[in-house]
């Protein structure tokens, strides 16, 4: 803005008062967005227990057998694919936490877990932990 100042001739100010309602309104907007900005999921991680009195674990191991076959065991008892989201269903029926721990087989693809994953969420699992070579190792 040019003002008139007596003798001295025309002045040039520059007015911040614009710049700064503009820096206030963006400060609000970041101020609102942030904290909707979307988080990862939280991974629960099995801890190995210290003592070997822990009976409540139950354990399914997925492992390959043969050319692509794979062969189910609970609690180291051999479990047929076709009875097995009926087996989990009778050992969930009566407990209030309902974990399982899913140990497989390094050769086996993301599609043949995942597939044991959703049998395992169609039995009533709420929780299916991944037993991994570091948590069984207790690192």
């Amino acid at each position: 803005m040019t003002a008139m100042t007596g003798n001295k001739g025309m002045t040039s100010e520059i007015n911040v008062t614009p710049m700064i309602d503009v820096l206030l309104v963006l400060l609000i907007i970041f101020m609102v967005i942030v904290p909707t900005i979307p988080r990862g999921e939280a991974a629960a991680v099995p801890k190995p227990a210290m003592n070997d009195g822990g009976g409540d674990a139950v354990v399914l191991e997925v492992l390959k057998d043969g050319a692509d076959a794979v062969k189910f065991r609970i609690n180291e008892q051999a479990v047929a694919q076709g009875e097995l989201q009926a087996r989990l269903s009778a050992i969930y029926a009566n407990r209030a936490q309902r974990v399982l721990f899913l140990k497989g087989d390094d050769t086996l693809s993301f599609t043949q877990m995942a597939e044991v994953i959703d049998i395992g969420h169609a039995a009533g699992i709420d929780q299916i932990g991944l037993m991994t070579p570091g948590v069984q190792s207790g690192r």
